[in-house]
């Protein structure tokens, strides 16, 4: 299996891949969004898996990963990462993003994972401007499986209908 890029509008809780991503918070105890919606659909052995690994470590931190598996979803597991609130850019914001898909990343290859599925990180209540929100996403993804030879397929799961233009153009582009 080659790696592949693919670009979907939907509900990243109905995904059937290997993994979804979750755009979590700190605290890895839902929320809302992404978050929120992930640990409804998932039941509550997603949310006792996050417990036991903030009793372990703490929490997740900005730009950092955590597994757990994927309850009542489709898909295996569930790959929580923190992207950054936006506050102007100045605060490594762009890098601390970056690092949010390469750390799912890399914790899907270590598992052996094969398909993975990411939503728009940080471009809802953390107002990560969209635009170059979905440019980290794609290169940061493209950088990664061009140096990885393990076989991935993402899938990039846009909920709205912007999200998904501006990944629709930006991958057209490239």
């Amino acid at each position: 299996m080659p790696n592949k890029i693919y670009l979907i509008k939907g509900d990243i809780t109905k995904q059937n891949a290997d993994a979804i991503v979750n755009a979590a918070n700190s605290s890895l105890l839902g929320g809302g969004g992404v978050d929120g919606a992930i640990h409804r659909a998932g039941g509550p052995e997603i949310l006792n898996e996050c417990i036991r690994i903030r009793n372990r470590q703490g929490g997740c931190k900005t730009g950092e990963a955590v597994i757990t598996g994927g309850g009542n979803l489709k898909t295996k597991y569930v790959i929580h990462t923190v992207g950054p609130v936006w506050n102007g850019g100045d605060k490594n914001e762009p890098q601390l993003l970056a690092n949010a898909y390469r750390n799912a990343l890399k914790l899907a290859i270590e598992n052996g994972i094969h398909t993975i599925s990411f939503p728009n990180i940080s471009t809802g209540i953390y107002h990560f401007p969209k635009d170059l929100a979905a440019q980290i996403a794609i290169d940061t993804v493209k950088t990664f499986l061009n140096q990885h030879e393990e076989p991935l397929s993402v899938t990039f799961v846009c909920f709205d209908d912007e999200n998904y233009a501006l990944y629709e153009s930006l991958l057209k582009e490239k």
